[in-house]
């Protein structure tokens, strides 16, 4: 077994095991502020990538912003979007109201605009993490979505590392492979077949597939999106801070858009 390897499985259970303290034993308050703790790193991590790269974003302000956003869904009790979307248009208000106290700058359109894009990217769809905990059977949904979706990490890992033999978009991530992809898709569909039984909804065994398939597919995306982004920015990971997975960007990329997703999805049938 690598070092890295055997750094990410460590990493990995600290984070699942803390995760799953604060998700079953814990009010829905402390979750909160976990997601809450994770947006503040991933946008620092963000926002430091477009810093190194030229970017004139604003930090300070995207951060609070960012960290602002999971805080007004768990007083909204996660149940309506008027107060975090009210919010976003006063932030792209003052964005805007900062830039025309400041000198002359050629790429301010790109700075406000990647600020509120890293907002939204980041705090807002995770906040939807939180918008589900407060569904019927919210716990069991998150612990269902972030399996799901993180054995679709695992799968392509491990996949990958042994029988990677095609480059599946070289381009932008060339370590990734076909052998990968498939292996994490296998990966998220396996473990939702194997978690039905303990939904809170009586899903068929097509529904639970199709829908491992999809969060797998989806989570997929969602990581191919970052290192989209750390290509541009010219950096190898996020972060350092998590030994073994790179940065909170790293670790939480999978889930920026499966989390928005699967809530539209329970919608339906809650």
């Amino acid at each position: 077994m690598s070092k890295t390897l055997l750094k990410r499985i460590v990493t990995s259970t600290l984070l699942t095991g803390l995760t799953a303290y604060i998700l079953f034993f814990k009010s829905p308050l402390y979750f909160a502020i976990e997601v809450a703790f994770f947006v503040a790193f991933a946008l620092h991590e963000f926002f430091s990538l477009l810093k190194d790269s030229g970017v004139p974003v604003n930090r300070f302000f995207g951060i609070s912003m960012g960290v602002t956003l999971p805080a007004m869904v768990y007083l909204e009790f996660g149940m309506t979007q008027s107060g975090d979307v009210l919010f976003l248009i006063f932030g792209c208000l003052f964005l805007f109201l900062l830039q025309f106290f400041r000198k002359e700058d050629p790429q301010a359109l790109i700075g406000i605009s990647l600020t509120l894009f890293g907002i939204l990217y980041v705090s807002w769809f995770l906040s939807y993490l939180i918008r589900i905990r407060f569904m019927e059977g919210g716990v069991i949904w998150i612990a269902y979505l972030l399996l799901v979706t993180k054995f679709q990490d695992i799968g392509a890992y491990l996949v990958g590392t042994k029988f990677g033999r095609h480059k599946l978009i070289p381009h932008i991530s060339p370590k990734k492979s076909v052998e990968g992809a498939i292996g994490g898709l296998l990966g998220s569909i396996i473990v939702s077949l194997l978690l039905r039984p303990y939904l809170p909804l009586s899903f068929g065994w097509v529904h639970a597939l199709l829908l491992g398939a999809a969060i797998g597919v989806i989570g997929q995306i969602g990581d191919l999106s970052e290192s989209l982004m750390k290509r541009c920015c010219h950096a190898k990971d996020s972060g350092a801070v998590l030994p073994g997975m790179g940065g909170f960007l790293d670790a939480v990329d999978s889930v920026l858009f499966t989390a928005p997703l699967f809530y539209f999805h329970l919608k339906i049938y809650l």
